[in-house]
Order: structure tokens, then C-alpha cells, then sequence
């Protein structure tokens, strides 16, 4: 089978959440940020989106393309072995 193309997004805390708003913090958490430098790699969703777009002045945004094999459902194993 072919692979499929999934959108991801990397972000990386570069200010400190300290004295920011909760729900400013929240939307760092809920991104998987803890510390400044952290970084996570997120698949692109209107949800994640709205995470980015509210705490954007802390963060270090850069959108990617990766390339995913499909999984054969019947047994688990990728389809190309």
C-alpha cells in the first residue's frame, strides 16, 4: 500500500510561561511544553492551530510534511516488509 502524507507542526517554548495568563499556561501544557528549549512535534489540527495561535508569542513555530506508512490492520505490521 502507499504511504500516506501527514502534516505535523514544531513547536518550541522559547519564553517562560511564568506570570502569564492560566490559560495561557494551559495551552502550553496541553501542547506538551513544560520548559523553555522543550519541543514537540504535533500533527496539524484546527485544535493544535488554536493552541499555537494563542500562545504564538511564546513559541518557535515550523509547520512539516512527513511521509507515514500505512499499518495493515490485519496483522500490525507495516504493509512495504
Amino acid at each position: 500500500m502507499a504511504q500516506t502524507t501527514h502534516n505535523t507542526v514544531t513547536v518550541t517554548l522559547v519564553k517562560s510561561p511564568w506570570g502569564r495568563l492560566p490559560k495561557h499556561r494551559a495551552c502550553l501544557i496541553g501542547l506538551g511544553l513544560r520548559r523553555i528549549g522543550s519541543r514537540r512535534e504535533l500533527e496539524d489540527t484546527p485544535a493544535v492551530r488554536g493552541m499555537i495561535d494563542k500562545v504564538r508569542y511564546l513559541l518557535d513555530v515550523d509547520a512539516s510534511e512527513t511521509q507515514v506508512p500505512e499499518v495493515d490492520a490485519s496483522n500490525g505490521e507495516d504493509s512495504n516488509s
